[in-house]
This record gives C-alpha cells, structure tokens and sequence, in this order.
C-alpha cells in the first residue's frame, strides 16, 4: 500500500494500517509531516501557522489520542473559548448563542428579529444547491446573514456565501430545514436527543493538542515509524501497470530515483497537484477532479508580553465582509488554552484574504504589518504607544477548499475512477470535508478498508 501525502489524512490512514500489520509506504513532498499543522514556539509564546483548533470529538479522533497518549495529550478550550465576537459600529459584540440573545442583539435589523421568530413557520427551500447565504437569508434576514453567517464562513472557509453550497460546506445546517422544516425546531429537537443520550466527553468541544497542535502529526508520524515514511520526494506519478494488476509511483528523492509498487494506492494531496500525480486520468474526468477552488489566506501571529489592563476573554473576533474591513477574523488562542502566551500576555492569530480579499494575500509583508499593526491599535484597543513583541507572517496558497457548484461533479467523477481503476483511492479535502475531525476520520476508514 502507497499513501501519497503525510498530511492529517495520509497520517491517520497510515496510522490504521500499522495497527492492521499491513505494509506501506507513505511518500511526502516536504521535508516534514503534518501538512499545514505546525506549532513555532518563540520567546515565551506557542504559535501556529495552520489550523489553530479542531472541533467535534469523534470516535476516531478520541480513540486517535488515547493511542497517541504517551507522545501527546488533548486540550480542550477554557470556558472563554464559547463567546465568540462580531465587529460592528466600530466594536465587538457578542454573536449570540441563543433565540433571546438574537432577538436582543444589535448585529441584526428589528424587521429581521422578528423573521427570526417567523423562522419555525417557514418553508423549507428545493433547490439542492442553494448556497449559505440564500438559505439563511431566506430563513432568517440579509442582517442575519451580514453579521452571523458571513463572518462565521469567513471563520470556516474564509469563502463566500453566497458560492458555498449548505448541503456540502454546512450539510449539518442543510439537514436541520430538510428533516425538521426549520433551524430553531431542529436545533430544539436535536438538543432533545442529546440529552436522552449518554453524553461523550468533548463530543462537541473545541480542542488542540497539549503544547501546541503539531505535536499529534508529530507522535502520528512516531508511531507509524520511519521506515513507513518517505520525506522530499519530488516530481511523484502513479501510473497502473496492466501486466502485473499493480500501481507504480515513481518519484525523486534528494535528485535519486524512487519507485514502489503496491496493490492500491492513495492520494490525500490537494486537488490542484492530481494532474501530474495521476496522469492516465482522462483530461474530462481530470479537469472535474481538480477544479476545486482553494481559498487563500495570510496568517499573521501577534504576540504581547503584558497586555494589561486589557482583556479578550473570547475565542477571538470575526469582520463581516460588508464592512470591506481588511481582517476576515482574530483568534485569540492564549485565551483558549494554556502556556501560548508569557503570564499576563496575549496570543493573537489575524487571518486576512479569503475568497472576497484574495489582492490582501498578495501584498509585500511590510504592507501585511502595517495592516495588522493598524488592527492591532484599532480594532484591539491598543495604545498608539505599545507595539507587539512578535510578529511572524504565515502564507497559504491553497488555505482551505471551496466546496461550491462544482462539488457534485468532483464527488461523482471520484466515484467513477475509483470503480473504474482498481485499488485506486482519491481521498483528502477534496472530498468528506474540510475540518480536522473529518480529515482524521477519512483517512482511519481508508486505512481500515483498504486491502480487504
């Protein structure tokens, strides 16, 4: 078995496969593995340049760490991490959490507060491709929409609304109208099922990994074990060999030839690499596969030493693009969890870009600061006087996939090859969602599958 890519997925798969016995070989372009889940620590400060948190404790991921428990330990977010913030007028406001809170809140419209009341009596759309913003603006208000579902995707995808289809980007929030006939009957219902039900500890918690996030691909990478996992290879092919049934993945490593045969392989790479990774694809099928569009995104870690008088005891807070604000968010990860900032500092993550902001991500890292210094002062209440004491400038070309219009096709042309070549499996985000949960969850099901 051949696993290309030693991202969550390509780990996770690997990981199932060394407990099955099974041998493989997991072929990575970088020199590391993990993907985009790294962890910096710097002067008294725990950063990341990925993803700064996970949430939804599944099965998989639970049992994941408890594997993993001797290299590394799940934390889960303090009690701050449940406020959540919204930029309006000028200043934070809290998103509510709650029918009350949205009926007193001043984000949405009066006309809109009372839709929300009317959200129960609504009908339910038909349309399968109905994007975010259409749904909830039809449930709920274009206020709604401006200040609860905009940021809230800004968050997630750092996409747009109105591109994103609900039942692929929010399939949860599609089933809520589809099954229940609207949002607040089946947020009602459902929450009517979970108490009847034994309750998982963090089965719906935000979470990281004790000393900062990489530190699970890293003991994932331990356990699968060197010999397994193959760094810096270069110019990577897979091609079927008729004779033997087998699949052929050719590479370079440090400018030496590589080659492996197995029975089945697996991609987990980005869907904008599969062209020259999978050649024999037809160019039909292929452009079907990866045309996915990747949103791009600039983060930038922010560190202050001693931020008193100052407090931000939230999970951080999000801009809504109509205020053409040059931020899609703010996390404030030290508020979140332990050790990431000196005692009585503060760990900041501004994220810029996105889908609407695409020029941002573009611009020099002398312009990216001035932005963020800007944020820093305005946006974060600042004296003009105190400057951070780190600033680190992270950039992603390929942030986070898109799963618009086009997702339907890229699903069923997966399908079809996979049937059509034997022992071939597309997996990775361009498919099964976009969060770590769902990426670790992917991969355990492959690595548990394959070969039978």
């Amino acid at each position: 078995m051949t696993i290309i890519g030693a991202g969550l997925t390509g780990l996770s798969a690997g990981v199932a496969l060394k407990r099955r016995g099974v041998s493989f070989a997991v072929l990575e372009k970088s020199d590391r593995a993990g993907g985009q889940v790294r962890t910096y620590h710097e002067d008294g400060f725990a950063f990341e340049s990925g993803p700064n948190t996970g949430s939804g404790m599944s099965e998989e991921l639970m049992n994941l760490y408890d594997l993993l428990s001797d290299q590394c330990q799940i934390e889960y977010a303090t009690k701050e991490a449940e406020s959540r913030w919204i930029w309006k007028n000028g200043k934070f406001h809290n998103l509510p959490s709650g029918l009350w809170g949205g009926i007193t809140t001043p984000l949405f419209t009066l006309s809109d507060k009372f839709r929300i009341l009317g959200e129960p009596w609504r009908p339910k759309g038909t349309d399968p491709d109905e994007s975010v913003g259409s749904l909830a603006s039809r449930r709920l208000g274009k206020s709604f929409v401006d200040y609860a579902v905009d940021p809230f995707l800004s968050g997630i995808y750092a996409g747009d609304a109105d591109a994103l289809v609900t039942r692929h980007a929010l399939p949860k929030l599609y089933e809520l109208e589809q099954n229940y006939g609207s949002f607040i009957r089946g947020s009602i219902a459902l929450a009517k099922k979970a108490k009847e039900k034994p309750k998982t500890s963090g089965s719906s918690a935000i979470f990281s990994t004790k000393n900062g996030m990489e530190e699970l691909p890293k003991a994932m990478a331990n356990f699968i074990g060197k010999e397994n996992l193959f760094l810096s290879i270069d110019d990577i092919s897979i091609v079927p060999d008729s004779e033997t049934g087998y699949w052929v993945v050719k590479g370079t490593q440090n400018g030496q030839p590589v080659e492996i045969k197995s029975k089945e392989v697996i991609t987990t790479i980005g869907s904008y690499a599969l062209p020259s990774v999978l050649p024999f694809v037809d160019a039909d099928d292929m452009s079907k596969i990866s045309n996915l569009r990747y949103s791009p995104v600039v983060q930038v870690a922010v560190g202050v030493k001693d931020s008193r008088p100052l407090k931000f005891n939230a999970f951080g807070g999000l801009f809504s693009s109509k205020d053409n604000e040059d931020f899609l968010g703010i996390l404030f990860p030290s508020a979140c969890f332990v050790n990431r900032s000196p005692q009585n500092g503060t760990l900041f993550s501004f994220f810029m870009g996105g889908m609407k902001k695409i020029g941002i991500t573009e611009l020099p890292d002398s312009e990216i600061e001035n932005k963020v210094l800007k944020g820093f002062h305005q946006k974060l209440k600042f004296p003009a006087m105190k400057e951070p004491d780190l600033i680190r400038i992270f950039r992603h070309k390929y942030a986070i996939p898109q799963y618009e219009k086009s997702s339907e096709d890229r699903f069923r042309t997966v399908e079809k090859l996979e049937k059509q070549y034997k022992g071939l499996h597309i997996a990775g985000n361009l498919r099964d969602g976009i969060g770590m949960g769902q990426r670790i969850l992917q991969g355990t099901l492959l690595g548990k599958e394959v070969l039978k």
